[in-house]
């Protein structure tokens, strides 16, 4: 097992490589960020389902990738904030991605937010990535 320093990084990385290459399934290694993040991905339609593997040793998160006429649901990832370089955005800074058809996935004291549910309860906080 190797030790990676940024993880949520490689997570988009797996998801962005299984999506351009048309693969239904994707198993990376279990954390619970991870797991918030593909629960965001699940609610807003990019990912089909997602499963946490607690039989194998380390637990591993399984995600169904979710394809519409051949296409993928995903197109595009981009990590914004790593370990080098934080990002941190107040509430009336959160982008918008894609004009609105993308997501920003933000962790703030309230958890991990959608950028929409960010604006919505008015707080701000780290700017993980943007997914759309």
């Amino acid at each position: 097992m190797s030790t990676l320093s940024d993880p949520i990084a490689d997570f988009l990385t797996r998801l962005r490589n299984a999506s351009r290459s048309h693969r239904s399934d994707v198993a990376v290694p279990y954390s619970r960020m991870k797991e918030q993040i593909a629960r965001i991905l699940k609610q807003e339609g990019y990912i089909t389902d997602f499963e946490v593997d607690n039989t194998a040793t380390p637990a591993v998160l399984k995600l169904t990738m979710k394809f519409v006429n051949r296409t993928p649901a995903l197109t595009g990832v981009k990590r914004v904030s790593r370990p080098g370089l934080r990002k941190y955005v107040g509430s009336k800074e959160v982008p918008r991605v894609l004009g609105g058809m993308g997501v920003a996935i933000i962790s703030s004291s309230r958890g991990l937010l959608t950028g929409r549910d960010a604006k919505r309860e008015n707080v701000g906080g780290e700017l993980l990535a943007v997914i759309w």
